[in-house]
């Protein structure tokens, strides 16, 4: 009989290299979500309520229409509307960057460790990928090393500020000296947690051509659901990334909720204020335990449990409580979400439950 996986369909030498990507995200409703760095409460209810006002039976039936939607995000972020397209999250965006600027074997550099999509779409592309990684120990942004890096011939290079997941950050002075010294590279700012830095490029995007800032409703606005973004460039750049893009893949459910959650200002502002006292909240339950992190300048805590990673998630899934070992990347570091005050006193409590108990 002959055997059948001969006879199968070959993919690109680029995807038969690729790790898969299998992130942990089922049974998470029903348990306290401090794994993925989402909003720990949900989004608006202005974002449901408008949903329900708007959405009609037969408009699920039609396809997208973006004109309101973009006219109203230009004037929240300060932009024109042609500098800037709507994505499907953040995921999207670094898929058209890479499939407008990066050509097979074209030289590309991302930081590690980092947003695992970024080394996934370079991957796909079949890019030649340089990592430069975090500076040891203080995990902070290595700045002098990237620039050292770059070459005439980088095509490409991804950031996330502040960075996922160590949750260390780059000031402005930093990114103006890489945009300066890579004018021939597209340089991408991915702002996911802009809210909790206060750290942005988007105002430099019309000085500096080689510029490129992302913008996601799946944290702060909590609609990772949704799946909706922004990518934001000069405005002949975001013609380019629109060539590229597929014309509708930005749902009507997602626009319409972009819509309503920019105009809760309040709600993000009382958000975010909670956020930042919880994360200095669990700085101190970290220091009594004797537990070293890294300061944050997101919604997120990266500490250190040393040989002792897998058993603390386990025990805390064991509670309902669900953080995320990245172990696999720095030895012995867990990352954890940051929400509530009251939901991190939760967590502090049964972190020390599990951290007094022998190894």
């Amino acid at each position: 009989m002959a055997n059948k996986s001969s006879n199968a369909l070959r993919p690109r030498p680029a995807v038969e290299r690729m790790a898969p990507y299998h992130p942990p995200t089922g049974g998470r409703m029903d348990r306290l979500r401090l794994d993925f760095n989402e909003n720990t409460l949900g989004c608006s209810e202005t974002v449901t309520q408008f949903i329900a006002e708007h959405l009609i039976e037969n408009q699920l039936a039609v396809y997208p229409e973006y004109g309101a939607a973009v006219e109203e995000l230009a004037q929240f972020f300060k932009v024109e509307q042609n500098e800037f397209t709507l994505t499907n999250g953040t995921d999207e965006a670094i898929q058209v960057l890479v499939n407008t600027y990066v050509d097979d074997d074209d030289d590309v550099i991302i930081l590690q460790p980092s947003y695992a999509m970024y080394r996934f779409y370079c991957e796909v592309a079949g890019a030649q990928i340089h990592e430069i990684a975090y500076r040891a120990g203080t995990l902070q942004f290595p700045l002098q090393e990237l620039l050292g890096a770059i070459r005439p011939s980088t095509r490409l290079i991804l950031i996330s500020n502040p960075n996922n997941p160590t949750g260390s950050g780059i000031d402005l002075d930093g990114i103006l000296r890489i945009l300066k010294k890579a004018p021939h590279a597209a340089v991408l700012i991915d702002e996911a947690y802009y809210e909790f830095s206060g750290v942005t490029a988007l105002g430099l995007i019309r000085e500096y051509p080689n510029l490129f800032v992302s913008r996601t409703f799946s944290k702060v606005y909590g609609m990772a659901a949704m799946r909706v973004g922004c990518l934001f460039s000069k405005a002949e750049n975001v013609a380019w990334l629109k060539k590229a893009q597929s014309p509708y893949s930005v749902n009507t459910l997602a626009v319409l909720a972009a819509r309503a959650a920019i105009r809760d200002t309040a709600y993000i502002s009382e958000y975010v204020g909670e956020v930042l006292a919880a994360r200095e909240l669990v700085y101190v339950g970290l220091e009594k335990l004797g537990i070293n992190y890294i300061k944050s300048q997101g919604n997120f805590v990266l500490f250190d449990c040393g040989e002792r990673s897998i058993e603390v998630r386990d025990a805390l899934k064991a509670k309902n409580i669900l953080v995320r070992d990245r172990s696999y990347e720095i030895p012995g570091a867990v990352r954890v979400t940051i929400g509530t005050r009251e939901q991190m006193r939760k967590f502090l409590t049964e972190l020390e439950g599990v951290w007094k108990r022998k190894a």
